[in-house]
């Protein structure tokens, strides 16, 4: 992979780098099928507990690589529709396989987060970001629909209607303080220490029970689509039997009263 690194940068918790700085990690074909095989190992290593997605260089994805080449710009007519539609559901798919992840997702924002980047942050469960971060959803300003990789079903979740519909239709940059009054951030640090936060809340997530922390994860973007509160109700009552069978709690219990750690059941 030349455009996307990733390391255990201490046990069970990964850090995945986009790596095309001098092109402010912008978007290509190369980058997106390296993030797939990314993916591809994350969902294997179940003992991978949490991961952290930042950008290398002074931008986290400032969009698509508008210099490249490929199927799409080479095609004519009903070929270059179908290379267009293929591509983007190629894009769009690193969305929904970061959402459907078991590990919970951080993203720490270090810069440009636009367009596809913008999607990228929206897929994380929690972000972060540097002071110097900000952020651009611009396509209605190009001519092409502001709706894309998610952007249209997660954006209006985090921030509400209004201020959804105001950043998608004027396509306006948004610094990261603006970002966290909206709700859009959990925290805004210094740029030096946006590293030093993410690794800190990922080792907050990672000495909690894996079972627990997976079954949260996918509890709530599973009722993001409850038809009702009973809907919801009935999911949260047979996951909450299945984490209590665990053994997870009966070590937490033990735990307290011998004034330990508790000692959680970690997948292989």
């Amino acid at each position: 992979m030349t455009t996307i690194r990733w390391q255990e940068a201490e046990p069970g918790i990964a850090v995945v780098t986009l790596d095309r700085p001098e092109q402010l990690n912008t978007i290509n074909a190369a980058w997106i099928d390296d993030f797939h095989a990314v993916l591809d190992h994350l969902e294997r290593e179940r003992r991978l507990r949490v991961v952290i997605i930042t950008g290398a260089g002074g931008a986290f994805c400032a969009g698509a690589d508008l210099k490249q080449e490929g199927p799409i710009i080479n095609a004519a007519g009903a070929a270059r529709t179908y290379a267009g539609l293929r591509g983007q559901e190629r894009l769009a798919g690193i969305v929904s396989r970061l959402c459907a992840l078991p590990q919970p997702v951080i993203a720490a924002v270090n810069g440009a987060a636009a367009g596809g980047g913008f999607a990228l942050t929206l897929a994380a469960d929690i972000r972060i970001a540097s002071s110097s971060a900000h952020f651009h959803v611009a396509n209605a300003r190009i001519g092409l629909s502001a709706g894309e990789c998610g952007i249209s079903w997660l954006f209006p979740r985090l921030v509400g209607l209004s201020r959804c519909f105001e950043l998608m239709l004027t396509g306006r940059r948004f610094d990261a303080d603006e970002a966290l009054a909206i709700g859009l951030l959990s925290k805004v640090v210094e740029p030096q220490a946006l590293l030093d936060n993410a690794l800190a809340l990922a080792r907050a997530i990672a000495g909690n029970a894996a079972l627990g922390v997976w079954m949260t994860k996918e509890l709530v973007y599973g009722n993001l689509g409850a038809a009702s509160l009973d809907a919801a109700l009935l999911l949260e009552n047979r996951t909450q039997v299945l984490c209590a069978l665990s053994g997870d709690v009966d070590e937490a219990a033990q735990a307290f009263r011998e004034k330990r750690a508790p000692e959680f059941y970690q997948p292989g």
